[in-house]
């Protein structure tokens, strides 16, 4: 089974998740997100794959979030976007993609539906 993480090290949730993963028996294919971010097309298809809108995808905690003003309810998905990709540690982690679908897997125990 081919498995894709997108991790970032300083994040718990996502170290447990790798975890899970290799406890799973697989070693998936890691994607520094911070220092190598998806396309903003790539971003865009992960998260409808997932079944989010881009707010839902979007890291909110952070000084970052607060000094961009991206609590702003008004703002649109393409506006989210723009702001993920010129600043990638606002993606929310850690997606997991696979054959059975993509995944935001927080909490890290909803990754097991993908393996």
């Amino acid at each position: 089974m081919s498995v894709t993480i997108y991790h970032n090290t300083a994040c718990g949730t996502s170290r447990k998740t790798l975890e899970a993963i290799r406890a799973a028996g697989i070693e998936p294919e890691i994607i520094d997100y911070v220092k190598n971010p998806p396309s903003r097309a790539a971003l865009k298809a992960m998260i409808a794959k997932a079944g989010l809108t881009a707010r839902q995808a979007m890291r909110d905690k952070g000084d970052l979030y607060v000094e961009l003003g991206l609590a702003d309810a008004s703002l649109s998905d393409d506006a989210l976007l723009d702001a993920m990709v010129a600043h990638p540690i606002l993606i929310n982690r850690p997606f997991v993609v696979t054959e059975k679908g993509v995944r935001l897997c927080r909490p890290s125990e909803l990754v097991q539906d993908l393996l």
